[in-house]
């Protein structure tokens, strides 16, 4: 069973700063409660074929796993995918402008659990959800807090 799961935001901030802050691997333990570390395994910036690492904690479990960027539209889209790590995910940022110089951020997690834990993917789908839709929230708050 494949988990697919879209979570989406508003944030009071131009699409611009949204991308470029939300986007940027090394802002990523901010505003994702489960990431504890980011380490590059390509050079800097952020390009097609970038590799990079992430530590988190999900589910009471320590997982690593390593990232690469297959699509990346600045300001539009970025998509990721696992290299390495415990099961196929992909992950993808949308953002686009909406009223009022806001943006619209929508959040996609979407992979294949293998072994034990496909028999787990639709909790692992309600926890994504649940931990997409927190990090989402602190994202809005520390974009807007920043504006302040």
């Amino acid at each position: 069973m494949e988990v697919d799961v879209s979570s989406d935001v508003f944030i009071n901030r131009p699409v611009d700063e949204v991308a470029r802050y939300s986007s940027d691997p090394d802002n990523a333990p901010a505003w994702y409660a489960n990431i504890k570390s980011v380490e590059w395994h390509t050079d800097h910036p952020l390009r097609l074929g970038s590799r990079i690492a992430f530590v988190a904690q999900f589910l009471g479990r320590r997982l690593a796993y390593t990232y690469e960027i297959v699509e990346l539209a600045a300001g539009q889209r970025l998509v990721m995918r696992t290299a390495d790590g415990p099961f196929p995910m992909e992950t993808t940022y949308t953002w686009e402008a909406a009223s009022g110089n806001s943006t619209h951020m929508v959040l996609r997690n979407r992979g294949t659990p293998s072994g034990f834990s496909k028999w787990l993917a639709p909790f692992i789908a309600f926890a994504v959800r649940r931990a997409n839709q927190k990090d989402l929230a602190i994202l809005k708050k520390h974009l807007e807090s920043m504006a302040r």
